[in-house]
């Protein structure tokens, strides 16, 4: 395996490149485009294709970018529809419509199709590569249909449909196989019952794969016409794709981020969420700014006050991810928002009276006051108590008003979070201005 820029022989290069695609793909995802793009051009395109299969689709794209159109227009021709559609979708749009026009009219008007739907949506990701079978078929045409396609072996399941190609249900290959040959694969047919539409996004699909946990799902359209399938391997990927979604969004990040993306394009994602965090800084820093006084009279307040808050924000941030999780995964729904914020401010209430004892303690063999013990253990129990139940209530709000659960709600908590701690604590303080003297 090639794993340095050293030169090696031309026929090395090629036969490395042939005979591992995918270790060639992940080198060649190392290099700078233009790196990258100098070397393959240098392969012929059935070298090609397959490395072009194994590429990251953003990865094929910038590379796309530095060849020559005579290098890419046998590779596009190659490729799969699942992958052209993948990296055509990642192309700039000048490029893409050049070359559109080097592809056939058949290809052309599948990818454009391809095109038109929502990048997160079961239309944009599945593969067009499916055969029909008509439900009055015998098993004998089946099999004989099956022999004539050889990339279709290793399908566990026929799509059958009817006269309007709308899908009536699916045949077992292995059932096929053990049928009298004179049977109608009507006769084999079971329904359908995991499919998704073409538009339904990327979490639907998620949590009809974790539902069902089927090898493929179909696609249809609003008539119930089969479009395409999502398979097995993509549903693993979305599925990981949006666990991994929920947690760039909700500390504010693009869920069309990726560790590699632009500098300017982070900015772009990062930087609007960014001033909202500070606009909600300023909120909390208010709220301390009403207490002056109280925090003069008194600094060892201000010593104690980010233990008050820490403790509420952690509270706040465990709720949040149970709740996330289980909204994600379809444990629990919006409607049960009553039981999901007593069982959470049970929760806080306990441990919030539990760390406020040993806060208490702590904070009485450091001041040998009395009273700054009692201001921070009652101070500490509010705070929690309000951060468990926040925790769950911000993202069951955002399900309710129609928005993403997961979207920023980590920077809703935590105003909600550092405002409680601030005014419980330097509220308490200020009634209790007696005590600390």
């Amino acid at each position: 395996m090639v794993t340095t820029h050293e030169p090696v022989s031309e026929a090395l290069q090629h036969k490395f490149f042939k005979s591992h695609p995918t270790e060639a793909a992940l080198y060649l995802e190392k290099l700078a485009p233009t790196v990258a793009a100098g070397i393959i051009e240098q392969e012929t395109p059935d070298n090609a294709v397959p490395i072009f299969e194994s590429l990251s689709p953003a990865r094929a794209a910038d590379i796309v970018n530095h060849v020559s159109e005579q290098f890419i227009q046998p590779v596009l021709k190659q490729l799969s529809a699942q992958r052209l559609a993948a990296l055509f979708a990642q192309l700039e749009e000048a490029l893409r419509a050049r070359l559109l026009a080097l592809l056939d009219p058949k290809t052309k008007d599948m990818l454009e199709k391809v095109l038109s739907y929502p990048a997160d949506s079961a239309g944009a990701i599945m593969d067009r590569d499916v055969i029909m079978f008509r439900a009055g078929l015998t098993v004998r045409e089946a099999l004989a249909r099956l022999v004539a396609k050889p990339h279709l072996h290793k399908r566990r399941a026929l799509f059958v449909v009817d006269d309007r190609l709308r899908l009536k249900g699916l045949v077992d290959i292995q059932a096929l196989a053990l049928a009298d040959r004179n049977q109608m694969l009507s006769e084999l047919m079971y329904s359908a019952v995991a499919v998704v539409n073409d538009t339904d996004n990327k979490q639907m699909i998620a949590e009809t794969f974790e539902r069902y946990r089927v090898t493929g799902l179909p696609v249809i359209d609003y008539q119930g016409s089969l479009m395409g399938v999502i398979r097995y391997e993509d549903l693993v990927s979305v599925s990981k794709e949006t666990a991994t979604v929920d947690i760039q969004t909700m500390v504010g990040a693009s869920k069309d981020e990726r560790a590699l993306s632009t500098p300017w394009f982070a900015i772009r994602k990062r930087l609007p969420w960014l001033q909202v965090n500070l606009l909600t800084a300023f909120l909390a820093a208010a709220v301390v700014g009403l207490f002056e006084s109280t925090i003069a009279a008194y600094t060892a307040l201000a010593v104690l006050l980010p233990v008050v808050a820490g403790q509420s924000g952690n509270t706040g941030s465990q709720a949040l991810a149970v709740t996330m999780r289980g909204l994600a995964l379809r444990e629990v729904y919006p409607q049960q928002w009553g039981l999901i914020a007593f069982k959470e401010a049970r929760v806080a209430l306990v441990n919030g009276i539990v760390v406020a004892v040993v806060t208490s303690v702590g904070t009485f063999i450091w001041s040998q006051s009395l009273g700054l013990a009692l201001i921070i253990g009652s101070s500490m129990v509010i705070s929690m108590l309000i951060a468990g139940i926040a925790g769950a209530m911000v993202p069951i709000t955002l399900s309710k008003l129609g928005q993403d659960p997961a979207q920023s709600s980590s920077i809703i908590l935590t105003t909600i979070t550092d405002v409680a701690g601030f005014f419980s604590f330097l509220g308490i303080a200020t009634l209790l201005m007696f005590m600390l003297f």
